[in-house]
């Protein structure tokens, strides 16, 4: 029973079912094996009883018998069948009380042999020489031996004796009956071993699948708590195992408490994260806030000082260029946080119809303003693409991944922005959609953004979370001024909240973001004579 501790496809119930066939068949097995055999010694025993009366009645009438006759009174009328007798003749094989199938041989001192068997007349029928040679070979001991006297007689139980004038007797009964009661008691317990199999088989099933519905139930909320959306700040973890299957006295109420212990301990932590996340949320837009102000105030004031008609020393003026310099990046760093924490909030998107075709122009248009060294180039299709949402944001994603795209590749390097819409019926792209692999492969219904450059490309080990907060960049892709690290963030972030998604692939020469925006029918009152020609920006 060792393959019960394997690993294995079946399930419980199929090996619990399975298990007790086997062993109702062992059983069935083991108690067929002993009634037959118990049977068998029984009849073979009470075989040798008759035998040994059989023996004793030849051994009477053979005595009787006058050796000096020279046919018994019961062969007289059998000479056909049956040689002269001799001295003693086949006299003692007629004694009364000798059955059926009764077998009498003489083996005379002078080599002559008598021998027949009772048919069921009681006539006695001659022996044919293979069966008087086999005859020969029984061992004259007072003991019962068995013996196959071939296809006519079958097996017998045969006992060989000697007589007075050194002559040998054998008596014997046949063994049919004792086979055929063994071969009956066999098939009757082989259809009953079958019947009770099916009857195991059906009846097993039932109640294991009775005795399995705890085990189910308390599977089927283990499933239900890892469908929950616990990794985005989920709290509200109220599925618990039901009190009926939680009774310790039973191995599955002691496997129920322990999951509902562990769901305690997992709510608890949960909580305890929310409420640090939320506390730190809560820290960062107050801080951002907060910081606004001075923020400006520092901005305003160096830039008073800068335009100032006084004059001030050079290296004054280079420090007050460096302050709102880095006012500047320091507000927009503020921004980008407050933006995060407000996301975070789970605070509702303005949602009206964006045109993501004249924003795209728009935003590529900045890009090469701030990026003149780059080579841009803007891939539409022919009808203008709408989706809903705020514009403002959503310009903030092409943004960032345009300033992405710039800041983290070398001066020269091609950067391409292209915009597609998802065949409606589904047949392109075929498949799901697989995170990292199908990279531009949008699902029906879908806007597809991908901003493509050919630069060195993300390190193996930053792409799993360049999506992540404060992620940055080794120095392949770092760049002199440095980065805040939230630019994707908050693509991700926006994304999100616009119930869309973004993926990017990335190698030596290639590197692929990707959107992924819920489409919106064109607007009857958005203009239809524009062209891809007269919204692409044209560069010197």
């Amino acid at each position: 029973m060792t393959w019960l501790h394997r690993p294995s496809r079946r399930s419980l119930r199929t090996r619990l079912v399975l298990a007790t066939i086997i062993l109702t068949a062992a059983v069935s097995i083991v108690i067929g094996l002993v009634s037959v055999t118990a049977l068998r010694l029984f009849l073979e025993q009470r075989l040798d009883d008759q035998l040994t009366s059989a023996v004793h009645r030849s051994r009477n009438a053979f005595d009787r018998l006058d050796p000096s006759s020279s046919v018994p009174p019961l062969l007289a009328a059998n000479r056909s069948r049956v040689p002269p007798a001799g001295p003693g003749g086949l006299g003692f094989l007629s004694a009364p009380g000798q059955g059926q199938g009764t077998l009498g041989a003489w083996f005379a001192a002078d080599g002559s042999f008598r021998g027949g068997v009772l048919d069921k007349d009681g006539q006695p029928a001659v022996l044919s020489a293979a069966q008087r040679n086999r005859l020969t070979r029984i061992p004259v001991d007072a003991h019962p031996h068995t013996v196959d006297l071939g296809a006519d007689l079958g097996s017998y139980r045969l006992l060989a004796q000697h007589t007075q004038q050194s002559d040998t007797i054998i008596t014997g009964l046949p063994l049919s009956g004792v086979t055929s009661a063994v071969y009956q008691l066999a098939a009757v317990v082989a259809a009953v071993s079958i019947a009770g199999l099916l009857a195991v088989a059906i009846v097993g099933r039932v109640i294991v699948r009775r005795t399995l519905r705890p085990l189910n139930r308390v599977a089927a909320t283990a499933t239900q708590v890892s469908e929950l959306p616990l990794a985005r700040g989920e709290v509200a973890l109220a599925v618990r195992v039901p009190d009926r299957d939680t009774d310790p006295r039973t191995e599955v109420g002691q496997v129920g408490a322990a999951l509902n212990r562990m769901l305690g301990h997992v709510a608890g932590a949960l909580q305890a994260r929310q409420v640090s996340e939320a506390r730190v949320r809560r820290f960062v837009a107050d801080a951002s806030h907060e910081l606004r102000t001075p923020l400006a105030s520092i901005r305003g004031y160096a830039e008073l000082t800068r335009r100032s008609r006084s004059q001030v020393p050079p290296d004054v003026a280079h420090a007050l260029s460096r302050v709102e310099s880095e006012a500047i990046r320091m507000t927009g760093l503020v921004e980008e946080l407050l933006l995060l924490a407000r996301l975070d909030d789970g605070r509702p998107t303005k949602r009206e119809p964006v045109d993501l075709s004249r924003l795209l122009v728009d935003t590529i248009s900045d890009a090469h303003a701030a990026g003149p060294g780059h080579r841009w180039h803007l891939d539409l299709p022919d009808a203008p693409v709408f989706v809903s949402g705020d514009q403002a944001q959503l310009h903030q994603i092409v943004a960032n991944l345009l300033a992405n795209a710039r800041v983290h590749t070398p001066v020269g390097s091609a950067v391409t922005v292209r915009l597609q819409l998802s065949d409606p019926t589904g047949q392109n792209p075929p498949g799901p959609h697989r995170p990292g692999r199908d990279v531009g492969r949008g699902r029906p219904g879908e806007v597809v953004l991908q901003v493509i450059d050919n630069g060195p490309g993300i390190s193996a080990e930053l792409l799993p979370e360049v999506f992540e907060r404060f992620a940055r960049g080794d120095g392949s892709r770092s760049r002199g001024t440095g980065s805040t690290g939230l630019g994707l963030s908050i693509v991700a972030a926006v994304v999100g909240a616009h119930s869309g998604r973004v993926d990017v692939t990335s190698e030596p020469g290639r590197t692929q973001f990707a959107v992924y925006l819920p489409s919106l029918p064109t607007p009857a009152d958005s203009p239809t004579d524009e062209t891809v020609s007269d919204l692409t920006p044209v560069h010197p």
